[in-house]
């Protein structure tokens, strides 16, 4: 064999043995995701008057309307994002973990960043948090909501935030408007309680 074949040979055996590394790290990312839980329907959301519209779930994390200290896996997380022509809107953060300590831990702390919102309010702004209860669903669910003011003109932004957890699997779910009063009574009782039913 001449020295120009054993070059040629050994960057092709090269190239193979990196292609099978790249082929087999993929695999093994592939393998850490989980099947999707159930996500959120758009016939869940609070009924107003107009259409709910929404591209279908995704891979990842969406940020929530609260908090910005949000630690989550890197892998098995999804969320979906929904609105309306008028303006209501809403979406779905959803994490799989590995052990239901974790998604315990991961729960109770959504909780306290949604508890703890309206400390972080603006110099023009009133944030109202309100405890709306908890649902009967699967390992729980917890619904708080929160009314925005703007002082500078006296408008006004409501939302509603649920926490609900099945067996390792946690999601949150939120509708936010400004427009008429909050549909605690839906949101808590048919789109909080449908979502975490759907997880498994």
């Amino acid at each position: 064999m001449t020295i120009r074949s054993r070059l040629r040979a050994a960057v092709t055996a090269t190239a193979a043995a990196a292609l099978a590394v790249a082929a087999s790290g993929a695999e093994a990312a592939a393998a850490e995701w989980r099947p999707r839980p159930g996500m959120l329907y758009l016939s869940d959301m609070p009924k107003d008057g107009t259409t709910w519209y929404g591209a279908g779930p995704s891979r990842g994390w969406r940020q929530p309307a609260c908090g910005r200290s949000w630690t989550f896996p890197e892998v098995n997380v999804w969320n979906r994002e929904v609105w309306t022509s008028e303006t209501a809107a809403g979406g779905q953060n959803t994490v799989v973990f590995d052990t239901e300590a974790e998604a315990i831990a991961f729960a109770d702390h959504a909780r306290r960043i949604y508890a703890e919102c309206p400390g972080i309010a603006g110099p023009h702004t009133v944030q109202t948090l309100y405890d709306h209860g908890t649902v009967d669903v699967e390992e729980g669910a917890t619904v708080l909501g929160m009314r925005v003011t703007y002082t500078f003109d006296d408008t006004y932004h409501n939302h509603l935030f649920g926490i609900g957890r099945d067996g390792m699997t946690v999601t949150i779910v939120e509708w936010e408007s400004n427009w008429s009063a909050p549909p605690v009574d839906h949101f808590k009782n048919v789109t909080v309680k449908n979502v975490v039913n759907r997880l498994h």
